[in-house]
């Protein structure tokens, strides 16, 4: 079967890797602006790839991020303060997956203390 241009770029819509989104649409969905996304990029929560033409593009894991961030920022922390909650929540999920793996794995093991 040979593949086609649609099911090449289905594909890579389901990648929530993808940098499918531009600043302004990106900025559209969060409800924010250009600026607030550059603003969170120089406190390096999140850095958009760029398009050969050099624009922002940003993938659905950054605006969730993002979205987090914004969530922050209404609520009165300041840009930076918010972006270093977000990778410290980002931290703390990833450990207590690494955790659970760890318990999983200790609970299937066959039991050598005897």
């Amino acid at each position: 079967m040979q593949m086609t241009a649609d099911d090449s770029l289905g594909g890579r819509l389901d990648d929530d890797d993808y940098p499918a989104y531009t600043m302004g649409r990106a900025a559209e969905l969060l409800g924010t602006t250009p600026g607030f996304l550059r603003a969170i990029g120089e406190a390096r929560l999140i850095t958009p790839l760029r398009s050969p033409g050099g624009h922002r593009r940003y993938s659905r894991y950054q605006l969730r991020i993002a979205a987090r961030a914004r969530e922050l920022v209404d609520q009165g922390t300041p840009v930076e303060a918010a972006c270093r909650i977000v990778i410290l929540e980002d931290q703390l999920e990833e450990a207590q997956r690494i955790n659970a793996e760890f318990r999983r794995a200790a609970t299937a093991a066959p039991d050598d203390s005897r």
